[in-house]
């Protein structure tokens, strides 16, 4: 119930986070307008390559490394402090390169100055810590609080182009305090260790080794946009980012299982429990599928007025590449679950590295004669194509340890159910007026009508949903039925 009740709180944490925009969004669109936005996202773009060196590879290692020791306490505190001073180094090496950086690219200075508080920010940032030792509820909790306050500043000091530095200092300024407030319990959580007991050099490498795919994703979106700017144009490639960010916020709630399976799967794999961890992954898989479907289909069904609502009529191109996008949501949750839930914690690396690396080839060598071809949606196609080579890749790599028949046994009826969601929605959205209030009458109606397929399909995951629900949950519905 434990791994549920984690689940529970990271998705809805996912799901304000998803929803924050939906309100933030339209308003910083309008008010700050298309400079003062593409100002802000121009200069987060620059500052995330810096960051990425700061983490070095942190938030999946880390939780894996503290899932391994959290049981000894005297060893939860050295490999802490160890991997802890492999970030802070990393981190003040990255501050170092953006100053230099700054002094050579003197454009947006200021704007770029508040952006390294970024980079301070990850370098405090010890939520991997608490994701290893399964306290979800406490990062949820101090996650919730910064998001809600960043949006009543918005909302307070945002009122014309200008504000365009106060909103990159609110946002920037909010993930640095948030993170400060893990760092008291420290005292509770940990034990002093002498400075000589500590190897941080030991964790170097195997962070290199993670930090290799954070580079090889973020390829996938940065050659995207590159190409399509260089043959399309500079606006094909906004179109291409926007219906991005709209799938991302998605992906937040599937891939939320992962963060909660890694430590948990990392510490039966460490007491030698191989067969637990097999059976973490089917049941996981099983449930991303349950959730990750129905909503590739329910975005794909709303996409084409969802784009002009968030984003204005000028954008009207987003919708049909959203559609083509939204196959990722599956490919990338069964992703999810192979690479993360399962080869990092098993200690496989170097093959999960592989399997993104070998992707972002493929999309280096697809991606000029697919936008050559087929424009914007061609760069979506790359998109679609690398994703799902990392999950062909990534089941050849288990083939021979998993039973596929019983991992896909309900996909089937999962899809027949999104399928038939996808009609009807698609059908009453291009009926409907599209406004804040319609979208989600559409998406409660999506969810009835999945339900209730599912209900009638009766995939056996239903079946291992009922073992673990409490007594008087079964017992209820057994009198309903």
């Amino acid at each position: 119930m434990k791994i549920v009740k984690n689940y529970l709180y990271n998705a809805s944490y996912q799901l304000l986070a998803l929803i924050l925009p939906l309100i933030t969004a339209p308003y910083v669109a309008r008010t700050l307008g298309p400079k003062g936005v593409g100002q802000y996202s121009f200069t987060y773009a620059i500052v995330t390559w810096f960051t990425l060196v700061a983490s070095i590879g942190v938030a999946y290692y880390g939780d894996r490394q503290i899932a391994y020791v959290r049981d000894n306490k005297h060893e939860l505190s050295k490999t802490f402090w160890e991997i802890q001073i492999v970030k802070f180094v990393m981190s003040l090496l990255a501050f170092f390169l953006f100053c230099g950086f700054e002094t050579w690219y003197q454009k947006y200075g200021l704007i770029l100055a508040l952006q390294s508080i970024n980079i301070l920010a990850s370098m405090i940032d010890i939520s991997w810590l608490y994701n290893g030792l399964e306290d979800f509820k406490r990062t949820v909790t101090r996650n919730t609080i910064v998001k809600l306050l960043s949006v009543i500043l918005i909302f307070i000091l945002i009122h014309q182009p200008s504000d365009t530095w106060k909103y990159v200092l609110i946002l920037a300024a909010s993930m640095f305090l948030g993170n400060l407030t893990l760092w008291p319990r420290l005292k509770i959580l940990l034990e002093p260790v002498k400075l000589s007991e500590l190897r941080p050099l030991s964790h170097l490498k195997e962070s290199l080794i993670l930090f290799i795919p954070s580079i090889a994703t973020k390829v996938y979106l940065v050659l995207n946009k590159t190409v399509l700017g260089v043959v399309v144009g500079p606006t094909a490639a906004g179109f291409y980012n926007n219906s991005d960010q709209l799938i991302q916020m998605v992906l937040a709630i599937v891939t939320a299982t992962g963060t909660v399976i890694l430590p948990r799967a990392s510490k039966e794999f460490a007491t030698g429990k191989i067969d637990k961890v097999k059976a973490l992954l089917y049941q996981s898989f099983e449930f991303v599928s349950l959730i990750a479907v129905p909503m590739a289909f329910g975005v794909a069904a709303i996409a084409l007025k969802l784009s002009t609502f968030f984003y204005g009529k000028n954008f009207a191109p987003v919708g049909p590449i959203m559609m083509i996008e939204a196959i990722d949501i599956i490919f990338i949750a069964w992703s999810n679950v192979i690479g993360i839930q399962y080869l990092l914690p098993t200690k496989r690396t170097r093959e999960y590295t592989r399997s993104l690396v070998n992707s972002a080839i493929l999309s280096i060598i697809i991606s000029f004669p697919l936008i050559k071809i087929f424009g914007l949606p061609g760069a979506m196609f790359t998109t679609v194509i690398a994703e799902l080579n990392v999950t062909l890749y990534q089941f050849k790599l288990v083939k021979s340890e998993f039973s596929f028949r019983r991992m896909f046994r309900d996909i089937p009826k999962i899809f027949f159910a999104g399928f038939v969601m996808f009609v009807l929605v698609f059908w009453l959205n291009s009926y409907l007026s599209f406004n804040i209030f319609t979208m989600f009458f559409e998406v409660f109606i999506g969810i009835i009508i999945y339900g209730f397929m599912i209900l009638i399909l009766r995939p056996k995951l239903l079946a291992d949903i009922a073992k673990v629900m409490p007594e008087g949950v079964k017992k209820k519905l057994e009198r309903k039925g």
